[in-house]
């Protein structure tokens, strides 16, 4: 039957790409459904500059970590187009003339970059990555487990946390001691047991802070570094993202091309408007044209509060699942802006325009945590965009050649914060005022930057909210809090990728992993589909 099908995915985005590659590559008549005209979700490249079509941008996130070499193997995704490029250090100048780099290969290097602000902070930099390293080691591979359910006293799940708990005993006491640490305190107190430079810290806190609505000085921020320090693009490195070739839309297209090749049908301009459940069980969906799909399995890719709140009849879910949803956290205050540049920054620590290492890498403006502290302070409590904005940014196009023409740069900022409440109007005036803010603190840094500016694009939480369906503008579809992890992700007792609906299951970044462009939740409902027998063998 024409609108019947082995399994919907309910959203088009990397995630909902890889489980539809992973259903059609087990045999499974699967499609695709994706309310936008283009898939990919937050993984695009598009060209916003109505006068210079030509040049390039990846259009919300902007680098690629974490996606594991499983899912890229069985996928066969660089035979369709994934092509990541490792990027250079971390980059921090400074306007007294000097600068921080800190290089995942080099370690020479990095010790005497940041020897010019502390001798013992440089000694203790190797001291720190180990640590952090023997942490990631053990937590990095849970994150492709599936969280037990903690407090269940059915025999599976007791022998599951048995497992997990198992898996934990190589941390060893000092190790515990170590993950207790990362989970309670804030990225600013843990640094402080460790560094003495403001310059060092501040460079350090960067990845404590991502896309998360918190300063470094909220406890919980350490995990988040620990998050985005497990990264692995192949080469090995702790901590190593890199830039994809035609920019993030790429990645996405690699996805859905290894879909198709398997058989999955993709469909665009095709906006679920309810999800069918018949006697508690997932039948289908209805889209907004009126038209009814049928399946046996559903897998929603989609922000759980769309998913559960708003397509789902409420009767149908346990009212502490709803309870749990509605609380659930997914504020940001993020704002994305794409500048395309004549030429690179020429900073006043590392003078030339010429393609430089530093570069190549993350371009910060984050001088110490007390910077990035009250950038936050100012959305947090006084409702104001940052006077001051914190932002990771990255130039892809030193080592991506195919977003613009020979010459032409885009310098990517992924800053932070406006208020969250920004999420429900435009802001349009304010936001460019606050993206002058952030072009002039770089200019302040490598002078000819802001005469270089071509063209920019700014996207705050709104948009995020209105093109992506990204409540509150939040990256992650839900902050990493630590009540909002692991087996608390996205609700007590369906962290394992499973929803009270029968044959419904649930492989958005709101799941465990999520966060990144990874694959893994997608990849993860897949297989609890699998684990249910839900999926007949063909």
């Amino acid at each position: 039957m024409a609108g019947t099908y082995d399994a919907i995915i309910i959203g088009g985005g990397h995630n909902g790409l890889v489980a539809g590659a992973y259903f059609a590559r087990a045999g499974a008549r699967a499609v695709v459904l994706e309310a936008r005209h283009k898939t990919g979700g937050a993984a695009d490249t598009s060209a916003p500059f109505p006068n210079h079509p030509e040049i390039k941008v990846s259009t919300y996130s902007y680098v690629m970590s974490l996606m594991p070499p499983t899912i890229i193997r069985e996928l066969q995704l660089k035979r369709h187009g994934y092509d990541v490029t490792p990027f250079g250090p971390y980059y921090q100048a400074f306007p007294d003339g000097r600068s921080i780099k800190v290089y995942a290969d080099d370690a020479k290097k990095s010790y005497e970059s940041v020897a010019q602000f502390s001798k013992k902070d440089a000694d203790t930099l190797p001291l720190w990555e180990e640590w952090l390293k023997g942490v990631a080691d053990v937590l990095g591979p849970l994150l492709l487990r599936v969280p037990p359910k903690l407090g269940s006293m059915a025999l599976g799940d007791l022998l599951e946390t048995a497992e997990t708990a198992w898996r934990m005993r190589k941390l060893g006491v000092r190790g515990v001691a170590s993950v207790t640490k990362l989970f309670s305190m804030s990225v600013t107190d843990l640094l402080n047991e460790w560094f003495e430079s403001d310059a060092v810290k501040g460079m350090l806190a960067v990845n404590g802070v991502i896309g998360t609505w918190a300063g470094p000085d909220e406890p919980g921020t350490a995990y988040v570094m620990l998050h985005h320090s497990i990264g692995d693009v192949g080469d090995g490195h702790l901590g190593s993202w890199g830039f994809q070739q035609g920019g993030m839309g790429a990645v996405a297209d690699a996805i859905r091309r290894s879909a198709e090749s398997y058989g999955c049908e993709i469909r665009t301009n095709a906006r679920v408007a309810k999800i069918l459940v018949r006697n508690g069980r997932f039948a289908g969906v209805a889209l907004e044209s009126g038209e009814e799909i049928y399946a046996p399995i559903g897998v929603t890719t989609i922000h759980p509060k769309i998913a559960f709140l708003q397509l789902i009849d409420r009767v149908e879910l346990p009212p502490d699942f709803v309870r749990d949803i509605e609380n659930w956290r997914t504020r940001s205050g993020v704002v994305k802006i794409n500048v395309a540049m004549s030429e690179l920054p020429d900073f006043i620590a590392d003078p030339g325009k010429e393609l430089q290492d530093h570069h190549t890498g993350s371009v910060e403006l984050c001088f110490s945590t007390d910077y990035a502290e009250r950038a936050f302070q100012d959305a947090h409590m006084e409702k104001k965009a940052a006077t001051r904005p914190f932002v990771d940014g990255v130039i892809p196009t030193t080592l991506d050649k195919k977003l613009c023409p020979e010459g032409i740069h885009i310098f990517s900022m992924y800053s932070q914060w406006v208020p969250h409440e920004w999420s429900k109007e435009p802001h349009r005036e304010e936001l460019e005022a606050y993206a002058d803010r952030c072009i002039d603190e770089y200019t302040a840094l490598a002078p000819n930057f802001k005469s270089a500016v071509i063209d920019r694009q700014i996207i705050g939480p709104y948009d995020m909210e209105q093109e992506l369906g990204l409540i509150g503008g939040n990256i992650f579809h839900g902050e990493l809090a630590v009540d909002q992890l692991f087996h608390m992700r996205p609700a007590p007792g369906y962290a394992d990728y499973r929803t009270p609906i029968r044959g419904l299951y649930h492989g958005s970044s709101a799941t465990h992993a999520g966060g990144g462009v990874n694959g893994i939740p997608g990849w993860q409902a897949f297989r609890a589909a699998v684990k249910d027998r839900a999926l007949k063998k063909k």
